[in-house]
């Protein structure tokens, strides 16, 4: 694939879309994103941003616009829900001088937004909103999306189709021979607020959840997680809880049921939160077992491929690296699209199954109870936050390829 004139098709315009995007052009490619919604809203809460994804957003220009609307805390708080005692802190304030980048948090759309003003600085993009992707078709030197936009059909070729479109991708069937590869429910559910300082303060519980740290309260049924967005003028909390299924989108209120049993189980000085009216039900999927990530000049990335839980709070950075490892693969096999996305395939995969194996047990030593949870405390207090710390370098340390090229 000749870099300087085939053109690249991005179904999605979330942050795994965007990033592709910016990544692509980077190594020279043009592209056409196409975004199913009219608008980018305001779609989400807040998100964690390790280093193994800061160091990329700022090599594309992105950490330039994200920085005035982020916080870096200085690190992250496990405690019991019911008795505030601390567990363990892991300390992230030298995230820069230890791993080359920041430790981040902010808000969704204020991801979006620095993607965004940087997409609009690069040439080699186009974006199109209110294009739905209905279908395509993949011959042996182009593919073709069947559009619809302005209530109108349309045809696109281009060299290689890049699914970006989420948890609940409508193109990964192209990777199964146009098989359904529906995504499942984990049995979990995200409950997300959002406060600003002043009501945090009025409601008491600014001195317990810090505005300078990612705060973690575990319960055998539950947990909490709460950090500051907005440059440290709102709080985001997230309450994940067991759920029920629902339906395909965000900004659910019904079944409230097990977020008030949580909520009213926390530590006195917590369960003012049982007055915010505002949470909102994200019930958890997963990307299905056994699901490729690749076809005849097809890629998945991020949630499309392989959507995860956030337990190891890394599903935006996993979109992230993808989007830097496939750009460089393209690059460094211009005529062979097949091998550069086995090698995209092949590079990723043992990473992201790591990333989720580590969600994995982080799901079972926050949710644990009994002599499972007495052995968790135990070894978080024998480890100590320096110990706890270095294990976490092959996580944040991770190094985009075209740095080693």
């Amino acid at each position: 694939m000749d870099s300087a004139d085939r053109t690249i098709l991005i179904a999605g315009g979330g942050i795994a879309g965007l990033t592709a995007a910016l990544a692509l052009a980077a190594e020279g490619f043009s592209v056409r994103l196409f975004e199913a919604t009219h608008e980018f809203g305001e779609v989400g809460a807040g998100l964690q941003l390790s280093p193994n994804a800061t160091h990329i957003l700022r090599r594309l220009g992105v950490l330039d616009h994200l920085l005035p609307h982020a916080v870096a805390p200085t690190g992250v708080v496990l405690r019991d829900a019911t008795t505030l005692r601390q567990l363990a802190e892991i300390p992230i304030s030298d995230s820069t001088d230890r791993y080359g980048a920041p430790y981040l948090v902010a808000h969704r759309a204020a991801i979006q937004q620095a993607l965004l003003a940087t997409v609009k600085a690069e040439p080699r993009i186009t974006v199109e909103k209110g294009a739905q992707v209905l279908g395509a078709e993949f011959g042996a030197e182009d593919v073709t999306l069947s559009l619809v936009r302005d209530n109108s059909t349309a045809t696109i070729k281009g060299a290689l189709l890049v699914g970006a479109d989420g948890v609940w991708s409508s193109l990964r069937r192209f990777a199964h021979q146009g098989q359904p590869a529906e995504s499942v429910f984990s049995g979990m559910t995200a409950w997300r607020t959002t406060i600003d300082r002043a009501t945090a303060e009025a409601l008491g519980i600014a001195d317990i959840i810090r505005f300078d740290k990612v705060s973690t309260f575990l319960d055998p049924a539950a947990h909490l997680v709460a950090y500051p967005l907005s440059a440290g003028h709102a709080l985001n909390l997230v309450a994940i809880t067991r759920g029920t299924v629902g339906t395909q989108g965000w900004s659910q209120t019904d079944g409230k049921g097990a977020l008030s049993g949580f909520l009213s189980r926390l530590a006195a000085p917590l369960r003012p939160l049982q007055t915010l009216p505002a949470w909102t039900r994200w019930p958890l999927y997963g990307a299905p077992s056994g699901l490729k990530w690749t076809g005849h000049r097809l890629a998945l990335t991020g949630d499309a491929a392989h959507a995860m839980l956030p337990f190891a709070a890394q599903g935006a950075a996993m979109a992230i690296e993808d989007a830097t490892v496939l750009a460089t693969r393209l690059a460094q096999h211009p005529g062979d699209v097949a091998r550069a996305l086995s090698a995209y395939e092949a590079e990723r995969r043992p990473r992201v199954d790591r990333v989720l194996a580590r969600g994995r047990l982080n799901r079972l030593a926050w949710h644990a109870a009994g002599p499972i949870a007495f052995g968790r405390d135990m070894v978080l207090r024998l480890k100590g936050p320096q110990s706890l710390s270095r294990d976490l370098d092959w996580l944040y340390g991770w190094k985009e390829p075209r740095a080693s090229r």
